[in-house]
């Protein structure tokens, strides 16, 4: 297995250190079950991939989705978290008996966006609390699966380009990030901002529902980006009064979490009508935070 691995690497690289790669793999996972050599191997050819498009370790990129990986998980979940709120609240509301009610619910490609959903709320928490090999595989695979059946949903759902292209440009984010750039991104309470941004959005989402806060809402989208950009300020705060290029880091981190609020936002606020204008935020913001990091590799230290 571990010699199909090694082509993925570059050819230069794999010249230089293809044996020792080899030998090291042998080594650690000798006498190990086959479920742990195929984690590992697909470790390895992770590494690989992301060395095939420039995001070795000595490039500025990695850096920035390391510090992205919390906010993106929570963007993420949030977003998850909104449409199973929207659901739960529908379901209280209609008079259809409960059981008749879930077997519809979960019929089709409706069914399909709730389970994703939930699979990526879940895989998020779980990847927050640190557990990343489990965590993170779970929310992409949650966020294609979202991605997939969104677009068959079509406009019946949301904007069938902004939701699908926001949920895989965040998968993308979190399979772009090398592992050992993500202990980076939870260091320093950063799990826990990211854990309150989740919290600041739906807690007060949830209350609106149980009306508990009545004639309030938050559901017009600009409330979780607003959340959003707080933490990504709060935290370049912070970093840049130690080093200004770690301030301008996060800020570039924010941007690469975005695209899942703004497609939260285009399906319960702005309409079809601005999906286009939509979709191509999402893309102006991760290029901007692409560049900015391209930049700061550069120039700091």
């Amino acid at each position: 297995m571990i010699e199909h691995v090694l082509r993925l690497y570059p050819a230069a690289y794999r010249r230089a250190h293809g044996e020792e790669i080899a030998a090291t793999f042998h080594e650690l996972t000798a006498g190990e079950p086959l479920g742990v050599r195929l984690r590992d191997g697909a470790d390895l050819a992770g590494q690989a991939l992301r060395m095939r498009v420039g995001l070795g370790p000595a490039a500025a990129l990695p850096k920035v989705l390391g510090l992205a990986q919390p906010l993106v998980l929570a963007a993420s979940a949030t977003a998850a978290g909104l449409h199973l709120l929207r659901w739960y609240a529908a379901v209280v509301a209609s008079p259809t008996p409960l059981g008749l009610q879930l077997r519809v619910d979960l019929s089709g490609t409706w069914g399909v966006l709730l389970l994703s959903a939930l699979l990526v709320f879940v895989g998020a928490a779980t990847a927050l609390a640190g557990r990343w090999r489990v965590g993170v595989p779970c929310t992409v695979l949650g966020l294609l699966a979202f991605a997939a059946a969104a677009m068959v949903s079509g406009p019946a759902f949301g904007s069938p380009v902004a939701v699908p292209a926001a949920a895989v440009l965040a998968a993308a984010a979190l399979l772009g990030c090398p592992p050992d750039r993500r202990s980076e991104g939870m260091a320093a309470g950063r799990a826990g901002a990211a854990g309150a941004m989740v919290a600041l959005v739906l807690v007060p989402r949830a209350a609106v529902d149980a009306h508990v806060l009545p004639g309030v809402s938050t559901d017009y989208g600009c409330w979780p980006l607003l959340v959003l950009g707080a933490t990504g300020v709060a935290l370049a705060w912070r970093q840049g009064s130690r080093s200004g290029s770690n301030g301008g880091r996060e800020l570039a981190a924010t941007a690469l979490a975005a695209p899942p609020l703004l497609a939260e936002a285009c399906t319960t606020a702005w309409g079809d009508a601005t999906a286009v204008a939509c979709l191509a935020t999402v893309l102006t913001a991760v290029a901007a935070g692409g560049l900015l990091a391209a930049r700061l590799g550069r120039t700091s230290p």
